[in-house]
């Protein structure tokens, strides 16, 4: 993604080693390194997640389900 919020390739390489594997599921429409990249892009530039780049818009549903499994997981 050519935007000054997203990740380098060094930078991924180290973040990539501190996430959990994902479980063999039937693959999804967007990566980590991606949806990390939204993200960062929603938190640099305060913009709404309904505000964000047509390129970046439908990382939206997948953001908050991942913030909804983790809120989930993290408070039984």
């Amino acid at each position: 993604m050519p935007y000054s919020s997203s990740l380098t390739d060094k930078e991924w390489v180290l973040i990539e080693l501190l996430l959990p594997k994902k479980k063999k599921t039937c693959p999804t429409k967007w990566n980590n390194r991606e949806i990390l990249d939204g993200i960062l892009y929603q938190l640099k530039n305060g913009c709404n997640w309904c505000d964000l780049p047509c390129i970046l818009a439908s990382l939206f549903n997948s953001v908050l389900g991942l913030q909804a499994m983790a809120s989930i997981r993290d408070n039984p």
